[in-house]
């Protein structure tokens, strides 16, 4: 099927100034040709322009804009055509349609880029990252992606795979000579090796949390009792009426989710029902909801009204969500209602009843008082995740658990040597080693991942 010349459109679906079909293989030339009669495709440089009518036959569909890239100067190093066209969707239907009766088919999913994987111009990592560009939704995703299209991991694992390459070659020459029973590789070098890779993948490894962060946003919810404020905050935050606010307790029955950008970050706010016992059936959802959504947050938000006079309902709803791997933040809200030793002493009891480490912020939304204290921290949060010693992050979750199935068998490898187990046994481990290294860029790698990972393309890239 690599040999088959493919088209798709490249450009979104919908109406707009321009449109571009891209077609690629080894006839693109060929099968352009036919329906661009103003000039000899063929006897054209690479990178080069082309004015003319794109035509079915005798009837002329629109005029075009045909680049050419030549092999093996292309995304996928094939011949490859770019049709610029009026952007109607129509005439971008009977362009691809002229094509397939030329000669060519549909592209399927990621197809392009599988081919510039099959064809060496990119590793697995770089064709990911593809994917992780189109799909930046803000500026520090972008960097991290533009360097992973750069080869960043690729780059950090390269060094440490092919060191190790050589001590498994060692390893297995002792093999070959098991019988005179000498040994090739200097254990006390492989151990040092082992010990610098260690420290290597686990930096990598740590870094998810914060590639994580950075590529889905971080998940935070806003939790409180009925009526202390959260839907006024988030509205504050997004700096638009986005949630129904009301003084009847109970408004919000469902969760609310919204992304906000601070700094380059996103964070997926989650306003959710107040929290108490209630007997309303559709209330009572929303509540299990609430619940539900700061078991997968990354941060609590949870609102106290200043003007409460007695805290222990929410102390104990607190202590029942929070978690180790949870941070924390407690804001006191409607300060403008109250005096300044009231939202003090609010502060001094949840510190004196809740020994997990959290942050302490007094606001009134309604007023927009210290809004930004709030954004400043959780700004801070992702920022305190990122390694700084660490260029390379790791945003990609079969990279992750490739990762940690290599720290494994570096663990398992520095455990047959401690214990001195059998030349073979070590061979096997330090090639699983190799082999899960391998599997981040693509050197090794199986039909269902390529099609687990390139399903996931649009069409036309």
């Amino acid at each position: 099927m690599n040999n088959d010349t493919i088209c798709a459109l490249a450009t979104a679906n919908g109406v707009g100034a321009l449109g571009i079909i891209r077609v690629s293989g080894n006839d693109a030339l060929s099968v352009v040709q036919k329906s661009f009669p103003a000039k000899k495709l063929e006897k054209q440089k690479s990178h080069t322009i082309h004015y003319g009518y794109f035509v079915d036959g005798e009837e002329a569909i629109d005029e075009v804009m045909l680049s050419i890239f030549l092999a093996p100067k292309s995304f996928t190093t094939e011949n490859s055509v770019e049709i610029a066209f009026h952007g109607s969707p129509h005439i971008g239907k009977r362009i691809l349609e002229t094509l397939i009766k030329n000669g060519a088919r549909m592209a399927k999913a990621g197809e392009f880029t599988l081919r510039a994987f099959i064809n060496g111009r990119i590793d697995l990592s770089q064709a990911e990252a593809i994917a992780d560009v189109i799909a930046s939704e803000n500026e520090a995703s972008r960097k991290v992606a533009i360097n992973q299209l750069k080869g960043g991991i690729t780059n950090e694992i390269s060094f440490l795979r092919t060191d190790l390459l050589n001590f498994v070659s060692l390893i297995e020459l002792e093999l070959d000579f098991a019988e005179e029973d000498v040994e090739f590789a200097d254990r006390s070098a492989l151990v040092g090796l082992l010990n610098k890779i260690e420290l290597k993948l686990n930096s990598l490894i740590e870094s998810f949390q914060y590639g994580n962060a950075i590529k889905n946003g971080t998940a935070v919810a806003i939790i409180g009792k009925p009526n202390a404020g959260k839907s006024t905050l988030l509205n504050a935050l997004l700096k638009e009426e986005r949630a129904i606010v009301s003084n009847i307790a109970g408004t919000t029955r469902d969760t609310i989710e919204e992304v906000l950008h601070i700094k380059g970050h996103a964070f997926r706010l989650i306003d959710t029902a107040g929290l108490r016992e209630t007997v309303d059936e559709i209330e009572a959802i929303g509540v299990k909801k609430a619940k539900e959504k700061v078991e997968n947050a990354n941060i609590l938000v949870y609102l106290a009204d200043a003007g409460t006079e007695d805290f222990s309902e929410d102390i104990e709803m607190i202590k029942s969500l929070l978690r180790e791997d949870l941070k924390l933040i407690i804001c006191s809200t409607k300060i403008d209602e109250v005096s300044p030793s009231v939202y003090e002493k609010v502060e001094e009891i949840f510190r004196n009843e809740i020994a997990n480490e959290f942050d302490f912020i007094k606001i009134s939304a309604v007023e927009n008082q210290n809004i930004q204290d709030l954004k400043n921290e959780l700004s801070s949060y992702v920022e305190q995740l990122k390694a700084s010693e660490n260029n390379v992050v790791i945003t990609n979750q079969r990279h992750f658990e490739a990762l940690q199935k290599s720290l494994d068998a570096v663990h398992k490898v520095k455990e047959a040597i401690s214990f001195q187990i059998s030349t073979e046994l070590l061979a096997y481990e330090l090639r699983n080693a190799l082999e899960h290294l391998g599997e981040i860029s693509g050197e090794v790698t199986n039909d269902e991942v390529l099609g687990n990972i390139f399903s996931k393309f649009c069409i036309g890239k």
